[in-house]
């Protein structure tokens, strides 16, 4: 009896492969776009979208991207637009960003400025009232899931930064945390409330935590991203909460209501680790003024009845 062939998987290449196989000079291009975005301390996942957008309209049209013309960027994102059921405006974002930092990488300012420009949507962000956060730091069932949504808070932390934080990162000393290499390749300290570091100790003494401050399937391995969102849906879930709530909601409610206890501007925008005043200006728009003298002048109308 003849032995079955035993079945060959073949390998799947990403669309960035396959454009550094099928067009001549894709390779060195892409190459020359990572150490750009390498040395710029912008993040991989930077060069991942920008990367694969850029590959997928250079394979659509069989060419280098400085060899694309205007008019054919132009109905490349217009052909997206009509055949997506709901068109992407990251997407839109990441084809234009990512073939202008490639002709700013060659030195073709002249087309990068031809490309279209992304006006995106200016929503304000949601933020939770001070019920509401207590109400949500109290649902958890587990005492990790808890100490975890309150320091997120707290601290203002984006939910990379809380999940790679580590014990030796909580200062009680200097009562500090120290938020190691985020956004931008960026370093930078916060206070550590002392309520937190009551439950950060009790948390400790009952989890046991090995190197990072909250372990994910195994001991010495960081809590995952996807682990915090569970754990914060639960929550929003047994509080019955309706607003559109995410872990950056928290970082959102933080700075907003910083603003509002009187703390200024640039000492939130360096607490946060923002790059730009102006991403850190939106909070100017949430908070509510710190006055006592505000009114609707719809109870003005009827103060007489």
């Amino acid at each position: 009896m003849e032995k079955a062939t035993p079945k060959v998987r073949k390998r799947t290449f990403t669309i960035v492969e396959q454009a550094c196989h099928e067009i001549h000079g894709f390779k060195k291009l892409y190459e020359e776009l990572q150490d750009k975005i390498l040395l710029s301390g912008q993040s991989k996942s930077t060069l991942t979208n920008y990367g694969r957008k850029v590959a997928q309209i250079s394979l659509h049209y069989g060419k280098l991207p400085q060899n694309i013309t205007e008019k054919e960027v132009n109905r490349y994102l217009a052909s997206i637009a009509r055949n997506a059921k709901t068109p992407s405006l990251s997407d839109f974002k990441f084809y234009v960003h990512g073939l202008r930092y490639c002709y700013r990488l060659l030195g073709m300012n002249d087309k990068a400025l031809k490309l279209p420009s992304i006006h995106e949507p200016q929503k304000l962000p949601v933020v939770l009232n001070r019920q509401e956060c207590i109400a949500l730091f109290k649902a958890p069932e587990l005492l990790k899931h808890r100490v975890q949504l309150s320091l997120i808070y707290s601290a203002g932390l984006r939910a990379g930064e809380a999940s790679r934080l580590k014990i030796a990162d909580i200062d009680s000393g200097r009562m500090m945390i120290h938020i190691r290499q985020s956004k931008f390749n960026k370093d930078r300290y916060v206070p550590l409330s002392p309520r937190i570091l009551e439950g950060l100790r009790k948390y400790y003494y009952a989890c046991q935590p090995v190197e990072y401050l909250f372990n994910g399937n195994s001991a010495g391995s960081p809590l995952s991203i996807k682990g915090m969102q569970w754990a914060l849906r639960e929550a929003v879930k047994k509080c019955k909460l309706q607003k559109g709530i995410s872990l950056h909601t928290l970082r959102h409610s933080y700075a907003t209501h910083l603003l509002e206890e009187g703390m200024d501007i640039v000492s939130i925008k360096e607490l946060l680790g923002h790059e730009r005043i102006q991403t850190t200006m939106v909070y100017l728009h949430v908070a509510r003024p710190n006055r006592t003298n505000l009114f609707s002048p719809f109870d003005r109308l009827y103060k007489n009845d």
